[in-house]
């Protein structure tokens, strides 16, 4: 007998425990069940020919997920509902997402039907590998500037569809957030300042249409921090500035306003950069050039030690 099918388990029918890991992470259990399902489609849009062809659907297996190399772990919840979804009820046991694993550390195990474990195989490994990567760039910086009172912050260069699940990958790392969208907050960059005639104004405008939101500003010099100080502007951004003017700005600033540099940063000179004095450090690459931290799939006869 040969497999025909996948379960494709309904939402209401996974686990509570799983949903509500994802709700109390910051995710939407019910949008990321439906990025799962969309994912599986794209994957399988008819049989999987070479499982299901080969393997008898008798047979049961358990797969383990093994670290190929040191890091942190985050999508192991979701690479979870990937494997409920392919084969419905079955026993999934992972370490929590955010956890430090080493080379050879087994991060999730889960027995079913062989044939059904090689289908869910790809999209499991492909959100657990890639957010991994994220979360394991995110404490890498952390890790840089540990005693410096700067902290890593990301941005909004993510994958489209994807934002929510970058984003939580960068707490998973210990790196804080930043704006989740346009609408979260208002970022007066260098076209808002040229097409506003200047830092201030286009500052004052976004307070007078939208009075309830918060605003941050990029200055590229010296000059340009100082107006902001004195109109006020309590968050601002500084782009493209070496050690030593980040320095002079912290000193102009003098605490009368949070800043974070942004630009041309790199982890060689992450600690440079915090000792400063600045409060946040802007960092793209965490979502947008993450390499994904390596994970794979090995499988074992059920009872196999």
């Amino acid at each position: 007998m040969r497999v025909t099918g996948i379960v494709a388990c309904e939402y209401t029918e996974l686990p509570a425990a799983l949903t509500g890991t994802l709700a109390a992470a910051g995710l939407d259990p019910v949008r990321v069940y439906d990025d799962v399902v969309a994912a599986i489609a794209e994957d399988l849009p008819g049989d999987d020919v070479t499982s299901w062809a080969t393997i008898p659907a008798t047979q049961v297996q358990t797969a383990e997920f093994e670290a190929r190399g040191p890091g942190v772990v985050a999508g192991l919840a979701i690479a979870e509902m990937v494997f409920r979804y392919v084969l419905g009820d079955v026993q999934v046991d992972r370490v929590p997402d955010g956890t430090v694993v080493d080379r050879g550390d087994i991060v999730l195990r889960v027995t079913g039907p062989t044939a059904l474990l090689l289908t869910a195989e790809r999209t499991a490994l492909n959100y657990a590998c890639h957010l991994s990567g994220v979360a394991s760039a995110t404490a890498a910086w952390v890790a840089a500037l540990k005693g410096t009172g700067a902290r890593v912050r990301d941005t909004r260069k993510t994958l489209p569809g994807f934002r929510d699940l970058h984003k939580y990958a960068v707490r998973c790392g210990g790196g804080n957030n930043h704006r989740h969208s346009l609408s979260d907050m208002g970022l007066v960059k260098d076209n808002h300042v040229l097409a506003a005639g200047g830092v201030v104004p286009a500052y004052h405008l976004v307070r007078e249409h939208y009075p309830d939101v918060e605003v941050q500003v990029e200055v590229e010099s010296l000059d340009e921090l100082r107006e902001a100080l004195d109109a006020g502007i309590g968050q601002i951004l500084l782009d493209n500035m070496g050690p030593e003017l980040l320095r002079e700005a912290v000193a102009i600033t003098a605490g009368r306003a949070e800043l974070e540099a942004s630009g041309g940063l790199s982890l060689e000179v992450a600690r440079a950069v915090a000792e400063t004095g600045v409060d946040y450090l802007a960092v793209g690459a965490l979502t947008h050039s993450a390499p994904v931290l390596d994970l794979a799939m090995e499988l074992r006869a059920v009872g196999e030690a």
